[in-house]
């Protein structure tokens, strides 16, 4: 077995050993054994060098050091691409990839429509069960669309590769049954809605945190469904990443200091309150570190506000702002109406897509409290 072989097969003892191979899905594990993650990797990778920069790891010259960023651990995206300084593709989580084709609940024959080919290899996996001539994938950037669609022909064929912008579908809007994208949206487009068979299935990445799985109604008028998990991903080529709380915090002094009333530690530990935050204030984002038993949380709105909030040696915290707005208390309100709402953990929150609207739900999606999620919250922002 040589070195690369060796490391898929470190992955797959690693995803078993976790549980994370799906136990619904069976399909997946034998793709993604049959077409392994080296194959769809370009030959230079990238990785953060721990202070200031992405830098790159070429297969040449370190032949180690890159196999080692395809197959680091099922949690790990080996970054494929870096723009402007940014990652912009990747070859994603094993874990992640694995979870939302479980989630599509993909059969054999299903016409399947993905969003962002990226390196080919989500492709390929879909085409493993769907068959072969059932795939179209649409990728914006034309370089990465040649290399996928080289690597789909080396790999047997069978999926054909366009280039566009993904939030419009396809081109011939010819309906299919499943949907998928690789990117993070924060308003499912309604293309995919449009161009999805009644009955059909939608999995995509929302707000760059969680996924979640949509399932179209019978007179194809909306789509509605659970979030299965959380997942970041990058977002869609053209869309604003922002400012970096660095940033927004050099453009704007300190304006408010004052005590945080809330237990930090659940905020850094605790993925339903964080995912549910980024549900009810979807333009604030937060970041949580811990050292020395001690949390501090990072809060920006990525534009004019920032706030930093530091837990105390003695339990208490003491928040920091700057800004026209002040983001510890929009933080605070929203823990609050999270608790008013019962708590609800990460899976007992959907998503309903109409076409005119966006919403996410918890509990119930007819008698659950609702939160308004989309462009209609950017154009209010």
């Amino acid at each position: 077995m040589d070195h690369l072989s060796e490391l898929q097969a470190r992955l797959v003892r690693a995803m078993e050993d976790r549980g994370l191979w799906p136990a619904d899905s069976p399909w997946v594990r034998r793709a993604a054994e049959t077409y392994p993650r080296h194959l769809f990797a370009p030959d230079r990778l990238w990785t953060w060098d721990g202070q200031h920069a992405y830098v790159p790891v070429d297969r040449a010259t370190d032949p180690d050091g890159w196999a080692e960023l395809v197959y680091a651990s099922p949690s790990a995206a080996a970054i494929t691409q870096v723009t402007e300084g940014l990652p912009s593709s990747s070859l994603s989580c094993e874990d992640v990839v694995a979870d939302m084709l479980d989630s599509l609940m993909l059969e054999p024959g299903h016409t399947t429509l993905e969003l962002g080919t990226a390196t080919g290899r989500n492709a390929r996996l879909l085409a493993a069960q769907a068959g072969p001539g059932r795939v179209t994938s649409i990728e914006y950037d034309p370089q990465l669309a040649e290399a996928a669609a080289s690597n789909l022909a080396a790999t047997g064929g069978g999926v054909e590769v366009l280039t566009g912008d993904g939030a419009l579908g396809t081109p011939s809007g010819d309906k299919c049954h499943r949907v998928i994208s690789t990117y993070a949206v924060d308003e499912v487009p309604w293309a995919w809605v449009a161009q999805t068979h009644p009955g059909g299935r939608i999995v995509t990445p929302w707000g760059r945190l969680g996924h979640v799985a949509l399932t179209v109604a019978p007179d194809g008028q909306s789509a509605r469904g659970w979030v299965q998990g959380l997942a970041t991903f990058m977002p869609a080529r053209g869309v604003s990443q922002g400012l970096a709380w660095e940033q927004v915090r050099e453009g704007q002094p300190l304006a408010a200091e004052g005590p945080f009333g809330r237990d930090l530690a659940q905020l850094h530990e605790d993925a339903s309150l964080l995912f549910a935050l980024r549900v009810i204030r979807p333009d604030i984002r937060v970041r949580t570190v811990a050292t020395d038993e001690v949390v501090s949380a990072w809060v920006h709105d990525g534009r004019t506000s920032w706030a930093l909030i530091e837990g105390n040696e003695d339990g208490t915290a003491t928040a920091r702002s700057g800004g026209p707005r002040h983001l510890a208390d929009e933080l605070d309100a929203a823990w609050r109406e999270w608790d008013r709402s019962g708590a609800p953990g990460l899976y007992d929150f959907g998503m309903t897509r109409t076409p005119d609207a966006q919403y996410m739900w918890a509990v119930d999606p007819e008698t659950g409290p609702r939160w308004s999620c989309g462009s209609q919250v950017a154009k209010a922002a």
